[in-house]
């Protein structure tokens, strides 16, 4: 059996929720239609009046799916909470780096009482983490954070543990290949592959070397011939010709289309077993490469990362056999939370924000389907 028969749904299913994301995406100086403000929840382009609330910038590395837009539920959330006033924005394009640090210039020149950051390149700015810290202004991570940000420019970051979140990934989807990873031989090898967005956030890094470590580790305990290929050299081990390959592929940006040519790729990788998607755009370009016409076995087992409508139908189809779930809202109130308790000069620190594994089998229950995002 293949999945291209579900073609045509999926094809569906990813417009739709390509059209709904872009109406919804946000820029510096308007507020999308369908976020309601809360009491203390702004969304403005202008600051606090003189002795008004607290208030506190958040950069997003975009505003363009699903997960983002539960990370802004989140910390408006807080906001109301703690009775701070919030603007939140991203770039449409996690790859879009400048209008990043064109959104970090414009709060700066607020001079806003705490900033919320998730970098797309802490190269890209570092003139305005120093003038934040000569200014006294609190810069908090979140998500990503502000990867090897200078000492004390960054205070304490809100973010899922990715190394340990992406090994979850590596245990549910080794359940579901243990047998044919014991199986392989020199002979006749099987191939786990990873498609990764990119190789230059740490926080994608993170997932990809997470998920590769873990399950090296798992297949070891049971093959003796491993090893760790492809595009992240860093983390690559074992032999030059190994039973069991776990291969990592990068996508030449995050952009879907992009996505879809890396996963059309894998897709006819010979002895194919097991894909881990790294990211919810991973898995919306591998689908897409499928609903294009790539074919994937029934017998290969899909790993996740994130939630959203598409990857949640996969699931639920039997396309996925399942995925790890960061806490987006989490993300959001923890990062307004630091950024709040920095302000008041309390001594923070990081602050892990979890994660779970989610299947057809759990993503009902009612301690799973609130961090499943669509």
């Amino acid at each position: 059996m293949n999945h291209t028969r579900l073609g045509k749904y999926f094809l569906a299913l990813i417009i739709l929720t390509i059209v709904g994301i872009s109406a919804l995406t946000a820029c510096e100086s308007e507020k999308p239609a369908d976020l309601p403000v809360t009491n203390g929840g702004t969304y403005t382009s202008a600051p606090p009046a003189a002795g008004g609330d607290p208030y506190i910038s958040i950069i997003a590395r975009g505003f363009q799916n699903h997960f983002w837009q539960t990370v802004y539920a989140g910390a408006q959330a807080a906001a109301e909470e703690y009775g701070v006033e919030i603007f939140f924005a991203g770039p449409e394009n996690e790859a879009d780096v400048d209008v990043q640090v064109n959104m970090l210039n414009t709060e700066l020149a607020k001079n806003p009482d705490a900033i919320v950051l998730a970098a797309l390149d802490t190269d890209a700015i570092p003139y305005q983490l120093q003038e934040a810290y000569n200014r006294g202004i609190p810069v908090i991570g979140f998500d990503s954070g502000v990867p090897e940000a200078p000492t004390r420019q960054v205070l304490a970051n809100a973010s899922t543990d990715n190394i340990a979140a992406a090994a979850l990934g590596a245990d549910g989807m080794f359940k579901a290949i243990e047998d044919r990873i014991a199986a392989a031989t020199i002979a006749t090898p099987v191939t786990i592959a990873i498609l990764s967005q990119d190789l230059t956030s740490e926080l994608i890094t993170d997932r990809t070397k997470g998920f590769a470590e873990q399950m090296h580790a798992l297949a070891n305990g049971i093959n003796n011939s491993v090893a760790i290929t492809g595009s992240f050299a860093a983390i690559n081990t074992g032999p030059s010709i190994a039973a069991v390959n776990i291969n990592v592929v990068t996508g030449a940006t995050p952009a879907t289309a992009d996505m879809a040519n890396a996963a059309s790729g894998i897709l006819a990788t010979p002895g194919l077993i097991g894909i881990f998607c790294s990211t919810e755009n991973a898995s919306n370009g591998l689908l897409a490469a499928i609903n294009a016409g790539s074919t994937v076995s029934a017998d290969v087992a899909i790993v996740g990362f994130g939630a959203g409508t598409v990857q949640k139908a996969a699931i639920a189809a039997g396309i996925f056999t399942g995925a790890v779930a960061q806490n987006p809202f989490q993300i959001g109130f923890q990062a307004v939370s630091l950024a709040v308790r920095a302000v008041r000069g309390e001594h923070i620190s990081d602050v892990d924000t979890g994660a779970v594994w989610w299947d057809a089998t759990n993503m009902n229950d009612p301690d799973i389907a609130p961090l499943l995002y669509s």
